[in-house]
C-alpha cells in the first residue's frame, strides 16, 4: 500500500465515520422530537401552576395591603382616642387642684 492509497482509505473511514455520526445525531434528534409534545404538555401546565401562583401571589398582596390600611386606620383611631383620653384627664387633675385650693381656702377662712 503506497502513500495514495494510504490516504484514499483513511478519507474513507473517515468519511464513513462523519456519516455514521450525523446519522446517529439524526437519530437521537428524532426520537427527542418525538417525545417533545410531551414535554411542551409539561410546560404548558407548569406555566398555568406559575400563573395560578401568580394571581394568589397578587390575592395575597392585596389582602395584607387591605389589612395594613385597616390597622393603621385602627392605630390612628386608638391615637385620637388616647389623646382625648389624656387631654380629659389633665383637665379633671387642673379641676381637681382648683377644688383642693378652694376647699383650702374656705376651710381656713
Amino acid at each position: 500500500m503506497n502513500r495514495t492509497e494510504f490516504i484514499f482509505a483513511t478519507a474513507i473511514v473517515l468519511f464513513v465515520a462523519f456519516l455514521l455520526g450525523w446519522f446517529s445525531c439524526w437519530l437521537v434528534h428524532r426520537f427527542l422530537r418525538a417525545a417533545q409534545p410531551e414535554d411542551m404538555g409539561e410546560l404548558d401546565r407548569m406555566a398555568q401552576q406559575l400563573h395560578e401562583a401568580e394571581e394568589q401571589r397578587d390575592q395575597a398582596v392585596a389582602y395584607f395591603q387591605q389589612r395594613e390600611a385597616e390597622l393603621e386606620n385602627r392605630l390612628a383611631q386608638t391615637e385620637a382616642e388616647l389623646r382625648a383620653a389624656m387631654d380629659g384627664l389633665r383637665d379633671a387633675r387642673q379641676e381637681a387642684e382648683e377644688l383642693r385650693a378652694y376647699i383650702e381656702r374656705n376651710s381656713s377662712a
